[in-house]
């Protein structure tokens, strides 16, 4: 499959020379991640992979906002499945993250607006993230009564430390672009709506660059940072199925739209 002459219902993909351009394009729910999505972003990630004609690929979403998050309206509409089901269903996030880490190329994630949820765990998977004046991240997950998965835990204490990612995923508030910069989830803070420039910018000069030792550096830091990801991170679905079901997240989702603090009970 050529990416780039490929009809993509939910992406828009563009190349320039030896820079990829991928957008997530499904304004109606706010770049919310169904599983149609999902599935489309793996599907680019793989096809690029090892493309020795690509020194970058820019991810971006629309112009005043990355990403809603996982699409908790579309995993309602299902037909209720087994639990063996639900397990290979919820993959779904972690293979996307999994695909993009693995491209070769540097990948470089441009963020206006608001980059919540499993919008925040694909943006960790990349190299590069550069926010625009007023962008942020924010998961909410923990607040609502379930696990921060898509093996994403690792990515996040990588980037700011320990006392930073608890502090990030447990209290699952807005961090704005500029603690992000200082945290070091973020590696310049452009203008408001200039974040997709400053990443055209970034790939130039990574264009600049001999392309081999680049792709070993990615490969060897990223090896390096990921060493035990894996043994913390290979039950975080299954705690999901666990507090996905918990009398804690059905109180904490009511209380979300109810706009009022929950009452949570550990059960």
């Amino acid at each position: 499959m050529d990416p780039f002459a490929h009809a993509w219902d939910h992406l828009t993909v563009r190349r320039a020379g030896a820079v990829a351009e991928v957008a997530l394009n499904r304004p109606a729910a706010r770049n919310a991640l169904n599983t149609a999505l999902m599935e489309e972003l793996a599907a680019f990630a793989r096809s690029v992979r090892r493309r020795p004609d690509l020194t970058a690929v820019i991810l971006t979403g629309a112009a005043t906002y990355f990403s809603a998050g996982a699409d908790l309206a579309a995993q309602g509409e299902r037909t209720r499945p087994t639990l063996l089901e639900t397990r290979e269903a919820v993959m779904a996030g972690p293979d996307m993250c999994e695909a993009w880490e693995a491209i070769e190329a540097v990948t470089i994630v441009a963020i206006e607006g608001f980059c919540i949820g499993g919008g925040c765990a694909l943006a960790v998977a990349c190299d590069f993230r550069i926010m625009g004046q007023g962008a942020y991240l924010r998961l909410p997950e923990v607040p609502l009564g379930i696990n921060m998965s898509w093996r994403s835990l690792p990515r996040i204490t990588a980037l700011v430390g320990p006392a930073r990612a608890k502090r990030f995923v447990m209290f699952g508030e807005a961090t704005d672009a500029q603690v992000c910069l200082d945290w070091g989830f973020c590696d310049e803070v452009a203008a408001a709506g200039q974040a997709l420039a400053a990443a055209r910018t970034w790939a130039a000069r990574l264009a600049a660059l001999p392309p081999l030792p680049v792709r070993m550096t990615k490969e060897a830091v990223n090896a390096a940072a990921a060493g035990g990801a894996h043994a913390a991170t290979f039950m975080d679905r299954d705690q999901y199925l666990l507090t996905s079901r918990s009398a804690d997240f059905r109180e904490g989702v009511t209380a979300f739209f109810e706009k009022r603090p929950g009452r949570f009970q550990g059960d």
